[in-house]
């Protein structure tokens, strides 16, 4: 198998791992909210359990159809597919910038000021990032609308790396991480993939270089 065909298929399988944990963790807490098994510190959750469902429905959507339309061999391959999947997942990632936001409100207080901001920034974001990524398709800007795609997933599964290194502490100690440093770590997650999104807009589509004869 060529080393092309390897990283097609490595990119996409990498993205679905690093998004399995938050995907499982969004699906066990759904879960417990009807049931009323939901842990001390998010039983908040019981009062107004429908904009945690939309987002945990639509991040999970999110998650796996973004790296699924990131491997260009669905678009070269099954156009009519990837346009279908593309409008899925920007529907998915209105519902969970939205909700995201409307769990802000729903519950003041119930993180830090410092998550609150982070939160409110990422809702916005990806927003912004999917608006844009439509503008540019409309426009037939196929760079631009790639570009402001993988921002969107990065602002979207932005708290993926967070998750592994939070959730093995839960397993270990039972208790969620909380605190300043666990803030820290969480925005830390979403500047982290944000830069690596903005290296992959770099690196796959910067315009080529310019053989010059002499």
């Amino acid at each position: 198998m060529e080393r092309r065909s390897v990283t097609k298929i490595a990119v996409p399988a990498l993205l679905l791992f690093l998004g399995s944990i938050p995907i499982i963790m969004a699906g066990v807490r759904a879960v417990q909210i009807p049931m009323g098994t939901t842990p001390d510190d998010v039983t908040y959750l019981l009062t107004q359990p429908m904009p945690y469902w939309l987002h945990a429905v639509s991040g999970a959507a999110f998650g796996i159809l973004g790296p699924l339309q990131f491997g260009r061999s669905i678009a070269g391959r099954f156009g009519k597919v990837h346009k279908l999947m593309g409008r899925v997942f920007v529907g998915a990632g209105v519902v969970l910038g939205l909700s995201g936001l409307r769990l802000i409100l729903a519950f003041p207080g119930s993180s830090t000021p410092l998550l609150d901001i982070a939160r409110l920034l990422g809702g916005i974001g990806l927003l912004i990032a999917l608006a844009l990524s439509i503008r540019a398709i409309q426009d037939r800007n196929v760079p631009a609308h790639r570009a402001w795609m993988i921002r969107a997933y990065a602002v979207g599964m932005g708290q993926s790396l967070i998750a592994f290194i939070l959730f093995p502490i839960y397993l270990i100690t039972g208790e969620p991480p909380m605190g300043l440093m666990s803030d820290l770590t969480l925005v830390g997650s979403w500047v982290i993939s944000i830069g690596a999104g903005e290296w992959v807009i770099w690196r796959r589509l910067r315009p080529a270089p310019v053989l010059r004869t002499i």
